[in-house]
């Protein structure tokens, strides 16, 4: 077994599995930049390791992620970019990963925890996970190719339910929408998304990936999808909208847009 933590990613490899856990608890495995870059770099090298099978991805402290540091986000936002560095590289990769993704989620998966998930081949959570994306409440837009993939996945009116209404979503409602797999008490999350894993790790790797790219079809359209979620992503992190939501966040207060002039 291998074994390496960098950026609050602890990366292990064990029996063709490697595991990539957010390990942030203290601040709910909210993702920074060096995050991101951490996952990408684990997973370029994963895929280039002819000894992993399958990348598992899981949480700590009973969360899975707050998504982004909004922290970061404000940042940005102030230095007048979109997303960039780390962020924009692990987004980019989630589609062309090589080998099977999964996901094991005990407790909240917010924004790049929920929307990443469209991009696993199998998902297992708790009957505590909640499941959120609330980018139009910080006056941004959806990532990951989101935009494309919920409704295609759980249909357009529960993805405008999520997206445009923020709706949190709790693990039966995902399960019943077709993006989790199984629900499970939390003590057997990880033995059996490990065991699914293993699973998969024992397949004939040709045959695996070839199956992986005829079941999620044009990779064209999803790419297409994730550069216009981008520029538009960027537009916003520096509109009006956006800077009202991180002043609010930041001072702990509900946002008023209606006092915002675009």
């Amino acid at each position: 077994m291998t074994e390496t933590t960098t950026a609050d990613i602890e990366v292990k490899r064990a029996d063709g599995i490697q595991t990539l856990r957010f390990n942030r608890a203290k601040k709910k495995n909210a993702l920074t930049g060096d995050m991101y870059l951490a996952l990408s770099e684990a997973l370029i090298s994963g895929d280039n390791d002819p000894d992993v099978g399958v990348h598992v991805f899981a949480g700590s402290g009973g969360i899975f992620t707050a998504g982004n540091d909004i922290k970061e986000f404000v940042a940005m936002a102030q230095g007048g970019s979109g997303l960039t560095g780390g962020v924009l590289q692990f987004l980019r990769m989630l589609p062309i990963v090589k080998k099977p993704m999964i996901a094991a989620i005990d407790g909240a998966a917010i924004g790049i925890g929920t929307t990443m998930l469209f991009h696993c081949d199998l998902v297992y959570a708790t009957e505590r996970s909640s499941f959120a994306t609330p980018f139009l409440d910080l006056g941004l837009v959806p990532e990951a190719a989101s935009s494309l993939l919920m409704p295609q996945r759980m249909g357009y009116a529960r993805a405008a339910d999520m997206i445009l209404l923020g709706t949190v979503y709790t693990a039966e409602m995902m399960h019943n929408a077709g993006v989790i797999n199984a629900i499970l008490p939390a003590e057997e999350l990880e033995p059996y998304a490990n065991a699914a894993a293993a699973k998969l790790a024992k397949k004939p790797p040709a045959a695996l990936a070839l199956a992986r790219r005829l079941m999620r079809g044009q990779i064209a359209a999803i790419d297409d999808a994730m550069v216009a979620e981008i520029g538009a992503f960027a537009k916003q992190m520096t509109s009006p909208e956006a800077r009202e939501a991180f002043q609010a966040f930041l001072e702990k207060r509900p946002p008023d847009f209606t006092k915002v002039s675009n």
